[in-house]
């Protein structure tokens, strides 16, 4: 195998993110009612696919998954408070609290790209059969990632195209991770556990502290935990399919 297929197959998981993006650009506006249900949907999303990274990650090794859960939590907390002490925060036209719920989002994003990162390259270490399947079934899996990152973006005023473009730098990650992990598959390999555990460890805090929490001040309870519960199924059936 060589190093450029392997670049190449990470980058085009990357760009995969970005077609989740794709149904906002036939949707004009987005009505401030929809917020509600964006956010419901999208913990959905990290939820079902926080639930996948974690049954993963115990595969390879539990402990080593469970302590990088650990520190995705508390790494999360920390950004958290050391971003929310700044008022003047803005990302493009975001402000405030909009500002740093969609720069965690894309951050926890970005970071969970580097472990799937790793997942290429460590696959393709396993011959080009194994990588190309890995690869498809990661670009496949990132399309409603980018969904996700989308929905928290454009209910809050950010173009479709932005959105898809946060969307696949948010998986940068990937392209970059997957040529050292190929070339040291031995020493990457150790670290894929920890990274999957860290990635669902910052989206399940997320979810159950901000994506929830807003969702229910623009949609009734019964109205959020049903989409949550729906989308966090789907994603899961959909990732076990893969």
């Amino acid at each position: 195998m060589s190093v450029w297929i392997v670049a190449l197959a990470a980058l085009i998981t990357a760009v995969a993110t970005g077609i989740g993006a794709v149904p906002f650009f036939f949707v004009r506006e987005m009505p401030r009612r929809w917020l509600g249900l964006s956010n419901a949907l999208a913990a959905g999303l990290m939820l079902g696919a926080s639930i996948s990274l974690i049954r993963e990650g115990i595969a390879f090794n539990l402990v080593r998954t469970l302590v990088g859960a650990a520190v995705g939590v508390v790494l999360i907390i920390a950004a958290r408070a050391a971003l929310g002490e700044r008022e003047e925060l803005a990302v493009g036209r975001l402000e405030g609290a909009d500002a740093l719920e969609a720069l965690m989002i894309v951050g926890i994003m970005t970071v969970h790209s580097f472990a799937e990162g790793v997942g290429v390259g460590v696959s393709y270490g396993g011959g080009g059969d194994l990588g190309n399947l890995i690869t498809a079934a990661i670009a496949i899996h990132n399309i409603p990632e980018g969904l996700a990152i989308s929905l928290v973006l454009v209910p809050r005023g950010v173009p479709a195209w932005r959105a898809g473009l946060w969307s696949i730098v948010s998986s940068l990650p990937q392209p970059i991770m997957a040529i050292p992990a190929f070339l040291f598959v031995t020493l990457f390999e150790p670290l894929l556990p920890a990274g999957l555990g860290f990635a669902a460890g910052a989206m399940i805090y997320m979810v159950a502290t901000e994506l929830v929490p807003e969702a229910r001040k623009d949609a009734t309870d019964l109205t959020v935990a049903g989409v949550t519960l729906v989308a966090a199924v789907a994603m899961i059936i959909f990732e076990a399919v893969l």
